[in-house]
């Protein structure tokens, strides 16, 4: 049989050469539907289906999904390899991906419907980062994510950075032992450690623009772990929190610092979440920017009574030793 051919064409696309008799392969499943002529002609005289008619649908099914497996690769080529963080000088896979029976978040919306339907091809989230500034809130999310889908999961080092510590290249996990079948997974997460002056992140590297900053590839991911509230006051309540997080917490003065610190105290002395009885993106955010800020020692009471309950969960115990 001719062997497969990957090459990149004009436009920066790739390019699958197969054979030509494998776009024409006859559907033997249809064609025994099609009369008493066509199955006739292939039955027994006790009504079972000639073995010789089995085996060939048996070996276009197995051609089929060889062809699938090919499009997901393909298509991983083409979302990195193609664009320009393609100069990779050191590549560490990384892959995680575990499904408890007892997710945190169950109102999770289907990724289909969230992100478009693509049978056959996986759905890659390309993440640059600064390794001086680790995006402690994404990783949180990455262990949240990899709780509700199959993710594969990988960390890279480009050329621009001269060394990262250990920790950065397994932040994401140990090798996932089915890590070279990517139609096996549902996303792909992709870290990228580089010198870069902010955040960002390309799903879709043909059809989307770059999402740039923590905050915002934050807001991204979470939606794919559970909807955005309903209502209007809630959904404004989380996206202040989240900008409190980081142009306060993170970026802010220290006066600004501490005035986010008293409002976290008194807004967790009503209620044990930032934004109502469960948790959300705005105690994610805020406990990294806390965390990242060196502020936990001196916050209230309530702000490290709540720092204990985020770390109970397990979710986040993983931030906190990067930063160690």
């Amino acid at each position: 049989m001719p062997m497969y051919q990957v090459k990149p064409i004009c436009g920066g696309d790739i390019k699958v050469d197969l054979p030509t008799c494998m776009y024409k392969l006859p559907n033997f499943h249809a064609q025994q539907q099609q009369g008493n002529s066509c199955s006739s002609e292939h039955a027994l005289q006790n009504g079972e289906v000639d073995p010789a008619v089995k085996a060939l649908e048996a070996r276009q099914d197995e051609i089929l999904r060889k062809l699938y497996e090919l499009k997901a690769a393909v298509e991983g080529l083409a979302k990195t390899v193609t664009t320009p963080d393609a100069d990779l000088d050191l590549t560490v896979s990384s892959s995680l991906s575990s499904q408890s029976s007892t997710a945190l978040f169950t109102g999770t919306t289907d990724l289909d419907a969230l992100l478009g339907k693509d049978l056959g091809a996986l759905r890659d989230i390309v993440i640059n980062a600064n390794p001086a500034q680790p995006p402690l809130t994404l990783l949180v999310l990455h262990r949240l994510l990899c709780e509700r889908y199959r993710v594969l999961s990988t960390v890279h080092v480009h050329s621009s950075v001269s060394s990262v510590p250990p920790q950065l290249l397994s932040c994401l996990g140990p090798r996932h032992p089915d890590s070279h079948s990517r139609h096996m997974f549902q996303l792909g997460f992709t870290l990228i450690w580089k010198d870069v002056p902010k955040l960002q992140m390309k799903f879709s590297v043909r059809n989307m623009c770059p999402i740039d900053g923590e905050a915002n590839v934050a807001r991204f991911l979470f939606k794919l772990l559970a909807p955005h509230p309903s209502e209007p006051a809630l959904a404004t309540l989380v996206d202040s929190w989240v900008d409190t997080a980081f142009f306060q917490l993170a970026e802010g003065s220290s006066e600004e610092r501490a005035t986010a610190l008293r409002d976290l105290g008194s807004a967790l002395g009503r209620s044990a979440w930032l934004s109502g009885p469960e948790l959300s993106l705005a105690d994610v955010a805020c406990y990294c920017c806390v965390l990242q800020s060196g502020s936990a020692p001196s916050a209230p009471a309530n702000v490290r009574r709540w720092i204990k309950s985020c770390e109970n969960l397990g979710y986040f115990s993983h931030a906190k030793t990067l930063l160690q």
